[in-house]
């Protein structure tokens, strides 16, 4: 079970990543960029769900913060229950 623990927190991981450098991108990169478009496509159906239910804030999107935090909550909650097997 230690061997799927580590595959799913890796995993949670990358996606974090990806997120991050989705957002850092967003501040500098052309929307019509192909790489900022590939991550887009990547990160957009996980912050859709979470931008239906947030309030709008203004200019400011908190959903890859929300999604983030999600990511970790649940990469602890797994990795506890695997490790307890």
């Amino acid at each position: 079970m230690a061997t799927l623990a580590s595959i799913i927190h890796r995993l949670i991981q990358i996606i974090t990543l990806v997120v991050v450098i989705d957002v850092v991108l967003g501040y500098f990169m052309s929307p019509f960029h192909p790489v900022r478009q590939f991550l887009d496509r990547v990160v957009e159906p996980l912050l859709r769900p979470i931008r239906r239910i947030m309030p709008q804030t203004g200019m400011i999107d908190f959903s890859p913060l929300v999604l983030i935090i999600l990511l970790q909550v649940i990469d602890l909650i797994v990795n506890n229950f695997l490790m307890r097997l």
